[in-house]
């Protein structure tokens, strides 16, 4: 795994500036499309030509349960990932419905689930994680076995002609870890980035935060140390969409970040080797406090600012429209050639 982490390489900027080139050519006032021009020339850039094809898209959600549910951080136990999961296994769940919608495939992976679906793309690295508040999460030979795990799924669907990747996952008790990653990673405060999750009373709130208090004290995670932070406090679910971030990196494909829960797993990839950030799209903000937390030490603006906390991969696979529109413009709208005006140029 380490010998292809370092052997990612920055993104092609000429790519880049040629895309840009080319939606300044086309009869609308320069820059007029704001962020989607720059998306779709981030695109270019992480494939390394302007001859932009996002023509087959999927999204990847990995579905996981999390032993911290032990201390009541949640309205519910393991069984309702098992549900959505049952769901999303039979192209019922929102994000298959989405995806469907838009002309993607939605692939449905179980990472470490305590239960098992036939339905689903068996890869568990475990039967759930272990409580984090009694130690840590997962071993660091779990922790990077999940990780491999998402840099090769990356790989198999680029295999199978994906142009472009979101990120998704499932699982009860994630935006625990997850909070509890980001207090961490940020240097902030569990108040200032924790939030309700699902919609978690008052008193699971409370439980919900001295759990993440607990489990930092009991664990000390190195803040400098990205996987021994993922093992000691992170999930499953994380650790494999962090191995998809490498794993776009490595193989060359974009990568849509979703919400709280992508953003951490983002954040981790980009610790792990910082060339990564450059091959990450970014797609919505989640409602969760952590979101725009994580987006800004990113340094990520997201287009979709719509409150969306469902996860699943849903508010990546809603970037896709915008999209194939960008591409449609970039490839079918009139040029100022045609319309006989000239020297219009970007100031």
């Amino acid at each position: 795994m380490q010998d292809s982490i370092d052997q990612i390489k920055p993104v092609d900027n000429a790519a880049y500036e040629a895309c840009i080139a080319r939606f300044d050519n086309v009869a609308k006032p320069v820059g007029s499309l704001g962020q989607l021009e720059e998306l779709l020339a981030r695109i270019a850039a992480i494939s390394g030509t302007h001859d932009v094809d996002i023509s087959k898209k999927c999204v990847l959600t990995f579905c996981a349960d999390n032993g911290v549910l032990a201390q009541g951080v949640a309205t519910s136990d393991h069984t309702v990932t098992t549900a959505v999961a049952s769901m999303l296994g039979i192209g019922k769940g929102c994000v298959c419905t989405m995806a469907k919608t838009v002309g993607a495939d939605a692939f449905i992976i179980d990472v470490g689930m305590v239960d098992t679906l036939d339905t689903l793309l068996p890869h568990k690295v475990m039967v759930g994680t272990n409580d984090m508040t009694l130690g840590p999460a997962m071993s660091v030979e779990d922790a990077k076995k999940a990780i491999q795990l998402g840099i090769d799924l990356v790989k198999e669907k680029k295999d199978e002609g994906y142009k472009l990747i979101a990120t998704g996952e499932a699982g009860i008790g994630n935006t625990t870890t997850t909070s509890a990653m980001a207090s961490v990673f940020l240097g902030l405060s569990v108040e200032e980035v924790v939030g309700r999750g699902a919609g978690i009373s008052d008193e699971g709130l409370e439980r919900k935060k001295a759990a993440i208090i607990k489990a930092i004290e009991i664990n000390n995670p190195d803040a400098n140390d990205p996987i021994d932070l993922l093992a000691k406090i992170g999930g499953l679910d994380i650790a494999a969409m962090t191995g998809a971030f490498l794993g776009g990196a490595i193989h060359g494909v974009p990568i849509i970040m979703d919400g709280v829960i992508s953003a951490v797993s983002a954040l981790t990839a980009v610790s792990i080797n910082p060339l990564v950030r450059d091959y990450i799209i970014p797609s919505h903000v989640s409602a969760e406090p952590a979101g725009i937390l994580l987006q800004q030490k990113l340094g990520f603006s997201p287009i979709l600012n719509a409150g969306m906390r469902l996860g699943e991969g849903t508010g990546a696979v809603a970037l896709f429209p915008l999209l194939d529109m960008a591409k449609d413009v970039y490839y079918d709208a009139a040029t100022f050639e045609d319309i006989a005006v000239y020297d219009y140029t970007r100031s």
